[in-house]
């Protein structure tokens, strides 16, 4: 079997609020949406939301954080550092910039409005300062 990978979908409480976030902020194309369900094109991939079912709900509270171990990565086309800086402008929540020895990326890892981590990645451009 050959597979490629096709949607990645996120139980949220709000689906309005994340599909806005990455429209705004990633300009991804919304292709489906109803008041519980919304399928974004975000490239080679789509994202998808789905509001979490009422009865689990009702256990959390409204300011709560979901967990998760999935991280969003998200090759950018602009300099890591002025991408940072306009997220932060709109009050989205950056960590710093980062690298590894011998990576050709920057990375800085992000949060949507539910605790979801985002990362955005840079190709490092020759002669390329540290942040």
């Amino acid at each position: 079997m050959n597979a490629k990978l096709d949607t990645t979908l996120f139980y949220v409480k709000n689906v309005e609020l994340i599909k806005n976030f990455y429209v705004e902020h990633f300009n991804f194309t919304i292709l489906e949406e109803d008041s519980s369900w919304a399928l974004l094109n975000a490239g080679s991939s789509h994202i998808a939301f789905h509001k979490i079912g009422e009865k689990y709900l009702q256990k959390i509270s409204k300011d709560h954080q979901l967990d998760n171990n999935t991280k969003l990565i998200f090759e950018i086309d602009i300099d890591i550092l002025s991408a940072r800086n306009e997220l932060l402008s709109k009050n989205v929540r950056m960590r710093e910039i980062k690298t590894f020895e011998n990576y050709d990326f920057w990375l800085c890892d992000g949060l949507d409005p539910e605790g979801n981590v985002f990362q955005l990645k840079s190709r490092k451009q020759s002669g390329s300062k540290n942040y």
